[in-house]
């Protein structure tokens, strides 16, 4: 079972599973992590206006009083823009005065116990079909049991969705993910890699949505301190892994059929949104910020039936050996 509860409050697709919240080894500084998202939040919109040159409209909110969760959120969203045909980043801190249920059946003494979560998640949508969409958040929560310690645990990743492979780009994210967790261990990137691959895959298709990258959830290994430094990592890697690749392929020529492709594989992101991502269903269902929840939605897409591509095009080299799990470094 899974609980979102910031998502669903602040409008996020974003996925905090809880299952086994550990204890953190030194008390969490919620303090410290809202004005690193939030900073995190205004680099990253930056560099895309600068890529672009469209500004972001960004819509501040807060929760209506009298509502399950309190708490605010900011919102950032380019629509039409030059590079990006839509751009969103969404900030959000909230809070509640219990856990929901299925937050604590492994942990039965957080049962009804206040909570607080936060976090920054993002989808870029690029207007040329050779610039892959791509994901990105980081989050965290944490819980009070009466007369107990806070605990807390982290979540985040990011993963790329080409619809025209290039290996340099795949193995140019990948790298810059493995590195980025390289000081935390040696096995998170192969760990977290595979979770990518096995979370963001259209179960009912057999099919994984894009080259996948990282993904965690749940994590409180080494305690607050190393927690809230390995989502600051991925965060601040961001960037690093998805500018070249923009600046790459933002002026490849294309044409008609490019741009058909494009949108009838939007499709597939759009099913792995609203058919399989647990932090939409979370915050469709308990009465989220719909609007910001469904940022992650392509502006235009399209579907057909039963299509094929010819043997030895580029349109089938995707499906072929990009959406297929692999090593890429």
């Amino acid at each position: 079972m899974t609980d979102q509860p910031a998502a669903a409050a602040a409008g996020l697709p974003l996925c905090i599973t809880v299952s086994h919240p550990h204890p953190t080894m030194n008390p969490p500084d919620m303090a410290a992590v809202s004005p690193y998202l939030q900073s995190l939040q205004r680099r990253i919109t930056d560099s895309v206006t600068a890529m672009d040159g469209a500004a972001f409209l960004v819509d501040e909110w807060r929760k209506a009083p009298g509502e399950p969760l309190q708490g605010w959120g900011r919102t950032a969203i380019v629509e039409g823009g030059a590079v990006f045909e839509r751009a969103g980043c969404g900030f959000s801190h909230v809070s509640g005065p219990r856990l929901p249920p299925s937050a604590t059946q492994h942990r039965p003494e957080l049962a009804g116990a206040p909570f607080e979560a936060m976090g920054v998640s993002l989808v870029f949508h690029p207007r040329n079909p050779y610039v892959p969409t791509v994901h990105m958040n980081v989050r965290m929560i944490s819980a009070t049991a009466p007369g107990q310690a806070p605990v807390a645990w982290f979540g985040g990743g990011m993963d790329l969705t080409p619809y025209y492979g290039f290996d340099d780009d795949a193995v140019h994210f990948h790298t810059v993910c493995r590195d980025a967790l390289a000081p935390f261990g040696a096995d998170k990137y192969p760990r977290f890699k595979t979770w990518c691959d096995e979370y963001f895959c259209l179960k009912h298709r057999g099919e994984q949505r894009g080259v996948g990258g990282v993904f965690f959830d749940d994590f409180s290994e080494g305690g607050f301190d190393n927690g809230f430094a390995m989502i600051r990592a991925v965060g601040d890697a961001f960037l690093v892994a998805y500018e070249p690749i923009v600046a790459r392929r933002r002026d490849t020529p294309y044409g008609e059929r490019e741009r058909d492709f494009q949108l009838y594989r939007r499709g597939r992101y759009v099913e792995f949104n609203l058919v399989w991502d647990r932090g939409t269903h979370f915050g469709l269902q308990s009465g989220g910020r719909t609007e910001s929840i469904l940022l992650s939605m392509p502006p235009l897409v399209s579907w057909s039936y039963q299509r094929t591509d010819d043997a030895g095009s580029p349109e089938a080299a995707l499906r072929e050996r990009f959406l297929v799990r692999k090593d890429w470094i």
